[in-house]
């Protein structure tokens, strides 16, 4: 699993997403780990 956080979710409107959703992103090195950036789908 990689953490997402809402504001790395590309997009207008609110930003979520669902267990099982396909989704393209960028892995970065966070300050707590591994994180998705830029996250699209």
């Amino acid at each position: 699993y990689v953490f997402v956080h809402y504001r790395a979710i590309r997009g207008e409107g609110h930003r979520s997403l669902t267990e099982g959703q396909q989704v393209e992103y960028a892995v970065v090195e966070g300050q707590k780990g591994l994180q998705a950036e830029d996250v699209v789908n």
